[in-house]
């Protein structure tokens, strides 16, 4: 599905993965956290990251507030979410509130390849599967670079895939679920570099996408025989392609054409590490 970054089409893309992720089959199927591990994942990033009190961080592509928030409660960090969702910063604005925790979490509409934020905000970002479904993966990764402090990193966990996928895996369902522009992680590890980052660390997480895409499964059965009697109400849900989309992806993992990884990167000027690669369970 080539695309043109700076297209309408980009633009439209957008808009049509942010209707997406905030309605209420997204809920349904992914619920709060919508990447695989859940916050089980999102614990590791903060800790790769070494964050801390104190600690100014980004979430870029914070969904509907979940990460975010459960970073500021376990880390004590400062944390802005940004979303391309009016209504996920407004629904994670109203979590925060009931959670009380607005003293340490905030959330604002903005575009990952143009943050609205100055140079050198931020000590940290994290950005969970997300990265992938930005037209412009580069312009992200210079933006991420221009709101860190030097010596700040950044962690991402995202789709990763072979050279190839099954067909079932391409066009825009396959595009909005975070699949058809999933990259090789050295597609990913070039975009950071090209932003003058230093990668530090990879670990493959391939299980949590095996988990996440089987509850998936389950939980679009439960939801067709639902709808079928009238117990579940919910927009017009393409079942047969779903259904498809998800067993295509289920046997790509199998064949080790998709996985899930973890990179994390150091903004140039300050020493690095040897890129590590490991594979956790």
């Amino acid at each position: 599905m080539p695309l043109n970054p700076n297209s309408d089409t980009a633009a439209s893309l957008k808009q049509c993965c942010a209707q997406l992720y905030e309605s209420d089959i997204a809920r349904a199927l992914l619920g709060d956290s919508f990447h695989p591990g859940g916050l089980r994942l999102t614990e590791r990033v903060g800790l790769l990251l070494n964050l801390a009190p104190g600690n100014h961080v980004l979430d870029v592509a914070s969904g509907r507030g979940a990460s975010a928030l459960f970073l500021a409660e376990r880390f004590g960090c400062h944390v802005v979410g940004t979303d391309y969702s009016g209504q996920n910063v407004a629904d994670a604005s109203e979590l925060a509130a009931a959670k009380e925790l607005s003293s340490l979490v905030r959330f604002e509409r903005c575009d990952a390849e143009g943050l609205t934020f100055p140079d050198e905000s931020f000590d940290a970002i994290i950005c969970e599967c997300a990265f992938c479904t930005f037209p412009n993966k580069r312009d992200a990764a210079h933006e991420f670079a221009r709101v860190l402090r030097p010596g700040g990193r950044v962690g991402l966990s995202d789709l990763t895939r072979g050279p190839s996928l099954p067909k079932e895996l391409d066009g825009l369902l396959a595009w909005i679920a975070c699949i058809a522009d999933a990259q090789p992680f050295e597609g990913y590890v070039d975009c950071l570099r090209a932003a003058a980052f230093e990668l530090q660390r990879v670990e493959l997480h391939d299980e949590a996408l095996t988990e996440m895409v089987q509850q998936i499964r389950i939980k679009l059965l439960s939801a067709e025989v639902l709808l079928g009697l009238k117990k579940l109400a919910l927009p017009k849900v393409d079942f047969t392609s779903a259904k498809h989309l998800a067993q295509g992806a289920l046997t790509a993992i199998q064949h080790g054409l998709l996985g899930y990884a973890i990179l994390v990167a150091m903004k140039s000027g300050v020493p690095d590490k040897a890129l590590q690669i490991t594979s956790r369970t």
